[in-house]
């Protein structure tokens, strides 16, 4: 990751919010702009629900965006995680990420990253 200024990692959920255009999805990612990451676990999740001719379009709306990585230590990690909090394989990426990188989870996903259990979670809306 190189810039210092990233301090949140974007869940799948607020991307694809905005490209649903839920306005206050789009309202928080212009507000964040390039204090704002994704995973690769976001990238594959949001690329999941294109096809041709939109592909392209994704990608390139994707690369707006820093891309962090997963290696043996976010692996090592994300397993301990999963353990502790049954949580689905890539939602225990995604915390090993932040926590990796000492960023916030942004997400709508308050069933499995609770914010008053997770102090690394932050729900900018509800719908």
């Amino acid at each position: 990751m190189d810039g210092a200024a990233v301090k949140y990692l974007l869940d799948s959920v607020i991307l694809i919010d905005h490209l649903n255009g839920i306005s206050a999805s789009s309202a928080y990612l212009a507000q964040v702009g390039a204090e704002a990451a994704i995973s690769v676990i976001t990238r594959a999740e949001v690329l999941t629900g294109f096809q041709q001719p939109h592909l392209p379009i994704a990608r390139r709306f994707l690369e707006a965006f820093a891309t962090l990585v997963i290696d043996k230590e976010t692996a090592d990690s994300a397993a301990l995680l999963r353990r502790e909090n049954g949580w689905k394989l890539p939602d225990a990426f995604q915390a090993a990420l932040v926590l990796q990188h000492g960023l916030k989870l942004v997400t709508r996903n308050s069933k499995d990253f609770q914010p008053e259990r997770h102090d690394f979670v932050h729900i900018p809306y509800r719908l």
